[in-house]
Formats: structure tokens, C-alpha cells, sequence
């Protein structure tokens, strides 16, 4: 009898059912590809912001034609010669006018355009910069735009409206970061907010890379063949203030600096990741 207990707790068949081979624990699942073109939402704020005004075009012809009037931008407004001509607006519309023609469109195709341009360049911005330095740097961008129509149309009496001058400028800041290695137009970038904040090329580096020269040769092709963007509505008929195009342009490439919260300590690495790219491609 005592041989015969001291077998039986010796059983092993059972054992393999009560511990049985665990899963292996250590592979992480695949994280998700996010989508390139997500919309931050201070931009999703702005496009909104230019769809309302935009229905303004619901109201009836005299007060519509005062939106334009008093939120344009005229250049005959700061004539001082024409004494005795009185813009609606005032000595206020002389201010506000620099920043606010850029949120009023003609029509559909014109904020339809504006806002495509948008997605890409936009959205990089918003998530580089932050909201407040985003809506900032649009609104220093459209005074550029606007000054530089003045400067190009001194005496004219017709309104120009559009965020042309503004989108122009995102696009120019944006190439100082976009064809970088990891970049929100690399193929090797990573999730969107990583993609738009890698280091940026300094100006005289962007102005030598291909990649840019060739997007500044598309971007004055468009803006040539197209002429669709900051539109002067008046009696004289409609025209393209490509002038303001430029302004707007040139300032977000020349600005991009004071609203970059990007270390540019990082410039140097920056540098070497294009030209590392660019011989890799």
C-alpha cells in the first residue's frame, strides 16, 4: 500500500493542461498610418472662418457691395491727393483693410482654389508654428500681399479681395522645411505632427536645393497660367493682383525665421539630411 501511494502523485500527464505555452508578449502592434492630409484645427477654424464670410454673397447687391467696400482693399483709400472722395470705413478701414480683404472672396472657385492650396501647406504650418503664430504669420503675410499692390497700383479705385497673398506665403515658408528628409512631403515621414516639425533649411541652403528651385519655378508657373488668386472687382472688370501673390510669397519665405519655435540650432542637421537625400534619390 505504501508503494503503491508513492506512485500515484508521480502522475505527469495532466501537467501540460495546467500551465500551457503563453503567447509571446514583446511584439508591439503596428501603429497606425496617419493620413497625410489631416486637418489641424486652427486650420479647419480658418476655412470655416472664410465659408462664412464667403455668404455674405446671400445678402442683397447694395449690401454686399458695402462688405467690399469697407473690408477690401483699396489703394485709392490712402491717396491723399483725393480729398474729396469718402471710402466707406474711414480712417479705421485705412488699418483693418491690410488684413481683412484677405478673408472675402469673388466666388466658389475662387475660395475653392485657395483652400486647396491650403491643405498641404497649411495644415505643415499649423503644426509647426501653433495656432496663434499660424493666424499671426496669415495675417503679417496678407499685409505683405497688400502693400505690395499698393506700391503696384497706386491710384487704382478697384477692391482687392482674396487669401491668396496669405496661402502664397504658407507655401513659400513651408518649402523651407518640406523637401527636408522626413518631411510632411517625404516619403519617409513619420506621423504628421513629426513630419511638419523637422529642423528647416536655412534660406541660402533652401535657395541652392533643387527640390526648391523646382517648386519656385511650378509655383510662378501656376500662378502665370492659371491667374487665379487675389481678384480686383470693380468697374474696370476683374484681374489678377498677381503683385500681391508675390508680396505675400516673398514674405513667408523671408519671415519664416521669426515664427519658426523650431531650435535653429538644428539648422546644420537640417542641412545635412537634404543633401543626404537628395544624392540618395
Amino acid at each position: 500500500m505504501g508503494r503503491n501511494r508513492s506512485r500515484e502523485p508521480l502522475a505527469l500527464g495532466p501537467e501540460p493542461l495546467e500551465s500551457p505555452p503563453e503567447l509571446p508578449e514583446d511584439t508591439p502592434p503596428e501603429p497606425p498610418r496617419e493620413p497625410l492630409l489631416t486637418l489641424p484645427g486652427a486650420l479647419t477654424a480658418y476655412i470655416l472662418l472664410l465659408a462664412v464670410i464667403h455668404l455674405r454673397v446671400l445678402l442683397p447687391p447694395e449690401w454686399e457691395n458695402w462688405t467690399i467696400d469697407v473690408f477690401g482693399f483699396i489703394p485709392k483709400r490712402y491717396d491723399s491727393t483725393l480729398l474729396a472722395i469718402d471710402f466707406p470705413g474711414g480712417a479705421g478701414a485705412k488699418v483693418w483693410t491690410f488684413v481683412t480683404y484677405s478673408l472675402l472672396h469673388a466666388n466658389l472657385s475662387h475660395i475653392g482654389f485657395n483652400v486647396l492650396w491650403l491643405l498641404p501647406f497649411g495644415s505643415a504650418l499649423v503644426r509647426r508654428f501653433g495656432a496663434l503664430r499660424f493666424f499671426l504669420f496669415m495675417a503679417v503675410t496678407a499685409a505683405a500681399g497688400a502693400l505690395a499692390h499698393l506700391v503696384t497700383h497706386e491710384h487704382a479705385l478697384a477692391p482687392m479681395i482674396g487669401a491668396s497673398a496669405s496661402v502664397s506665403g504658407t507655401m513659400a515658408a513651408a518649402i523651407r522645411f518640406a523637401f527636408v528628409q522626413g518631411s510632411f512631403l517625404s516619403f519617409s515621414r513619420g506621423d504628421a505632427d513629426a513630419a511638419a516639425r523637422v529642423p528647416a533649411l536655412s534660406l541660402a541652403r533652401a535657395l541652392r536645393n533643387p527640390r526648391v528651385l523646382g517648386f519656385l519655378a511650378v509655383w510662378f508657373g501656376v500662378n502665370i497660367i492659371f491667374g487665379v488668386g487675389s481678384i480686383a472687382i470693380g468697374n474696370d472688370g476683374a484681374s489678377v493682383a498677381w503683385q500681391a501673390h508675390i508680396g505675400g510669397f516673398f514674405a513667408g519665405l523671408l519671415l519664416f525665421s521669426l515664427f519658426d519655435p523650431v531650435p535653429r540650432a538644428a539648422v546644420d542637421a537640417a542641412d545635412a539630411s537634404s543633401h543626404d537625400a537628395s544624392h540618395s534619390g
